[in-house]
């Protein structure tokens, strides 16, 4: 029967300690002041309750009013320990006797349980409720010795201090069962305000910026897109709904955009594109896109963001700007042209003259011819310039150029007493390129530099590897150099340094390396020599 009271008691026990926790669960409340008073007072009527449901044993009552005491004390310190205890203790006093013992019991439990918490105050709550429990065990069986409370039965004492344990240990576990999920539905809610108000940023962000934002599977189909799609291409949000992005592509760009695509999913890495999608009217808009892939859980590609922006008015004005330029540099070399023909026309006109005023035989005929060959250079590099060259591309070794280029100019550098002294880093130097094409800007820069040493001396030229992905071609001599404030103007049309230089060749051969997508660039000292530096891009 013992055991079966002490079962009653604790199965009251808990429902009164789960009771307020579950109330508390559902109700959204702001917290009442000095909340742990009251649930000191609480915790007080539940040991009174208990103490109503105590076993007697000759003449004694037991119950497991402490449990609770502990637990507050546990989790309100000892200010609320203090009401619960002296509440059940009241009651305790008024319900039965052996007052003595009862009274003795409780200050000596108050006071060690009051210094304990001092010490306690760090450690997590399930183990300050195991200490209190350890030290009223050894307060419990003090009190028994010293008024000799029903020493010759020990197995009712240890009854009796297992229900009080599993009264802490169940309250406790409900506590902090309660607690966690607490915490769990607290961080909930704020993460769920969290998102909220971040989805509402970005959403505010996605429907009133005039760049379009798509979300595109890797099917290409389309999962989201943002209301500047109907602004700038005319369509309704519906009109996308189960459909794929490449319905929309000009036919000219699929090819590109799919590439793209692939490329991108297989590198997990970010891409840019231009291309074309369709109005709804039909006519095509051009976009400037930024592609970024997007991986899901399990570490593979699952989304692609797409942002674009359309680059319509920016392609007009770049397209207005080149034709402005173009007709800039029309101006230029039609004056240029005008001013380099005008001048041996001028000189054979005046010959012509002067022979129709004699009637003489002509006598300068080696002049004439002379200055009409100048006129017929003028004319082929002008031609050379601005006519389309049929291009045909192969795998070639800067090496084998160089050393062509050489060759070709051995028989004059001995005349005018230079020399060629050449150097490579490595052993092959692969490119892409129109053979034709490098060879006439090698012969047009190596020709430079020999008739800029009128007195003989020394053409390094040296390749070297650089970044493993570029070819750097030097080429060095000591002739007479170039002043600083000139150089920025090197490759202009007809501006020359040689005195009937047209400055067309170094022109065409900057627009050769272009073409090819390199770069040319000059470092030079007057009367110390000048140094060409030309990259051109390797292949693997």
């Amino acid at each position: 029967m013992i055991i079966f009271d002490y079962i009653v008691n604790l199965s009251i026990y808990s429902l009164l300690v789960s009771t307020p926790l579950v109330i508390r669960s559902y109700i959204n409340h702001q917290p009442l002041k000095k909340l742990h008073l009251w649930v000191a007072v609480y915790a007080g009527f539940v040991s009174v309750i208990l103490v109503m449901l105590s076993v007697k044993q000759q003449g004694f009552s037991y119950d497991i009013r402490y449990a609770p005491i502990i637990l507050v004390f546990t989790y309100l310190g000892p200010v609320a320990g203090l009401i619960t205890g002296a509440i059940s203790l009241l009651y305790r006093l008024y319900s039965n006797g052996h007052w003595p013992a009862a009274i003795a019991g409780w200050a000596l439990i108050m006071t060690v349980f009051s210094i304990l918490h001092v010490y306690l105050s760090l450690f997590p709550p399930l183990k300050r409720s195991a200490t209190l429990f350890g030290a009223y065990i050894i307060l419990y069986i003090c009190t028994v010795f010293s008024f000799h409370i029903l020493q010759d039965q020990p197995i009712f004492h240890i009854q009796y201090l297992l229900f009080v344990m599993l009264g802490v240990l169940l309250g406790g576990l409900l506590i902090e069962s309660n607690e966690k999920l607490r915490r769990i539905i607290t961080e909930k809610k704020v993460i769920e305000k969290t998102l909220e108000a971040s989805e509402s940023k970005y959403r505010l962000i996605a429907e009133n910026t005039s760049d379009l934002i798509m979300v595109m599977d890797k099917d290409h189909s389309i999962s989201y897109f943002s209301p500047s799609h109907e602004f700038i291409l005319g369509y309704q949000s519906l009109k996308f709904e189960g459909t794929t992005l490449c319905e929309f592509v000009h036919p000219d760009d699929l090819a590109m955009f799919k590439d793209t695509i692939q490329r991108m999913l297989d590198n997990m890495e970010a891409h840019s594109m231009e291309f074309r999608l369709k109005h709804k009217e039909g006519h095509w808009i051009e976009f400037e896109s930024r592609c970024r892939p997007v991986k899901g859980d399990s570490g593979l590609i699952e989304h692609i963001v797409i942002i674009s922006r359309d680059i319509s008015e920016r392609k007009k004005a770049e397209e207005f700007l080149l034709q402005s330029e173009k007709l800039s540099i029309v101006g230029e070399m039609a004056a240029g042209v005008a001013h380099e023909i005008r001048n041996p026309l001028t000189t054979i006109k005046g010959f012509l003259q002067i022979q129709k005023k004699e009637k003489h035989p002509i006598k300068y005929s080696d002049l004439l011819l002379s200055e009409l060959e100048r006129i017929e250079t003028i004319t082929s590099e002008l031609l050379s310039l601005g006519k389309p060259q049929a291009v045909q591309l192969t795998r070639t070794d800067v090496k084998e150029l160089i050393a062509y280029t050489v060759e070709f100019l051995s028989p004059q550098v001995l005349l005018r007493n230079i020399e060629f002294k050449v150097s490579y880093e490595e052993s092959a130097f692969p490119i892409t390129c129109e053979k034709n094409q490098l060879k006439q800007v090698f012969l047009n820069i190596l020709k430079n530099a020999i008739e800029s040493m009128p007195n003989g001396g020394m053409i390094q030229i040296s390749l070297r590897k650089e970044a493993e992905d570029e070819c750097v071609i030097l080429v060095e001599d000591q002739g007479c150099g170039i002043p600083e404030d000139h150089i920025h103007r090197l490759g202009q049309p007809f501006y020359s340094l040689k005195e009937k230089g047209t400055g067309l060749g170094l022109m065409i051969s900057h627009k050769i390396i272009k073409q090819h997508h390199g770069r040319i660039s000059y470092r030079s000292k007057v009367n110390e020599g000048t140094l060409i530096e030309v990259r051109i891009p390797l292949i693997k």
